[in-house]
């Protein structure tokens, strides 16, 4: 019984670490504090640095370390005694699921985040220089933002193009180097004398910031220096190239699986298979709604469905109020009746929106008789079964 218990609250712990901003208040709390946690401790290294600053706010700057080295060991503690909870180790025993937590790349910047620290405090005051790895906890950012998670996600998929970019460029850096030393070699022999020494030259002039510090001085030296800036541009564009394609597909792939899974829970559309699931996402719109903004009033005539990308919705039935996130919909019988709508829907927060009108959904269906018979055969279905209102366009499917 004890040891049911103690499993519950390990998942529990798990939970509330690894999924809650998306299944539990409590874990986007917590989420948010630690993000706070961690901008205030970049912060105080940034003024910590500054002598006047440093002295007079010593006090205040050892609490933020010590309070934060406090939270950030317990939760590696946490994270560390869940990691069993983790679905891909769930086969594997605590001790090697342990393992594969504290050496993955998440797990090594927890633990750089605090060792070091504990290590300044007991070990001798010269070691104090390890309070340098504070700027470590930077990284732990990456866990609570899927933007810098989809950013790392790009990098490691284009690893291959971006190290064969590396390659190229300091190729070009070193043939660049070699032609200056043999055209300004003896005009410059402090500065261009060797190969090594113009290869300073050589980076700085391929990476377009031009430091000054080695100019040719030459004809030829010059000539060599105009053709290296030109290879240069095209050497900064090619990573910078592949890095932003590669980012903006990460992000419509995302949003495109998002999409695409918030489709398919409708039950007007669940019976579709994948090509007419795609069909009706190219007739999807953008629409943005303000906090306090109402998106439908109840007794106006229905003619879209919505789809909740971002924010919360409120809607007002007669008997009670019922809120909406991200991935719920409402108005689908909109989109095939001609109804008024029964209750209000009020953005609670800046939500994004995805519209479907009925209009362009009846002309899909005018032009695919295919999905003109799936989707009507659900609908006849469904109020044959008494599922849905014969007055209303928000059901059941829509709020639980």
């Amino acid at each position: 019984m004890a040891r049911n218990k103690v499993k519950e609250l390990r998942r529990r712990v798990y939970l509330v670490l690894e999924q809650g901003p998306v299944d539990n208040g409590i874990g986007g709390v917590i989420d948010r504090l630690l993000v706070v946690l961690i901008v205030g401790n970049l912060v105080a290294v940034a003024l910590e640095s500054v002598p006047a600053m440093g002295a007079r706010y010593k006090l205040a700057f050892d609490l933020i370390e010590y309070f934060s080295l406090v939270v950030f060991t317990v939760e590696y503690g946490l994270r560390l005694w869940c990691a069993v909870e983790h679905g891909p180790h769930q086969h594997l025993s605590g001790m090697r699921a342990r393992l594969k937590y504290a050496l993955s790349p998440a797990g090594i910047v927890d633990l750089a985040a605090v060792l070091p620290f504990w290590f300044a405090i007991v070990l001798p005051q010269d070691l104090r220089f390890l309070l340098v790895f504070r700027m470590v906890r930077f990284f732990k950012i990456a866990r609570y933002s899927s933007a810098m998670r989809s950013l790392l996600e790009v990098l490691y998929r284009e690893r291959r193009a971006l190290f064969g970019c590396l390659v190229i460029t300091l190729g070009t850096a070193v043939v660049a180097a070699a032609l200056m030393h043999l055209a300004e070699g003896k005009v410059q022999p402090d500065k261009l004398g060797t190969i090594p020494d113009a290869l300073w030259w050589s980076i700085v002039t391929l990476g377009t910031i031009g430091y000054g510090d080695v100019v040719p001085l030459t004809a030829l030296g010059k000539l060599i220096a105009t053709g290296t800036i030109f290879v240069g541009l095209i050497m900064m564009a090619l990573p910078i190239g592949i890095i932003a394609t590669a980012f903006s597909e990460q992000i419509h792939r995302r949003d495109f699986i998002v999409t695409w899974g918030m489709i398919a829970r409708v039950p007007l559309f669940a019976e579709l298979d994948a090509s007419e699931i795609a069909d009706i996402m190219q007739l999807l719109r953008a629409q943005l709604a303000e906090a306090g903004q109402v998106i439908v009033r109840q007794g106006e005539a229905a003619h879209s469905m919505y789809f909740i990308a971002a924010g919360e919705v409120e809607v007002a039935l007669k008997k009670q109020r019922l809120r909406l996130g991200v991935g719920q919909f409402f108005g689908e019988v909109a989109v095939l009746r001609r109804v008024r709508r029964s209750a209000t829907a009020t953005a609670l927060t800046r939500t994004s929106l995805l519209v479907l009108d009925a209009q362009d959904l009846h002309a899909l269906m005018q032009r695919n008789p295919r999905i003109a018979a799936r989707i009507k055969d659900v609908v006849e279905k469904r109020i044959g079964s008494e599922v849905i209102s014969p007055k209303g366009d928000i059901v059941m499917e829509e709020i639980e």
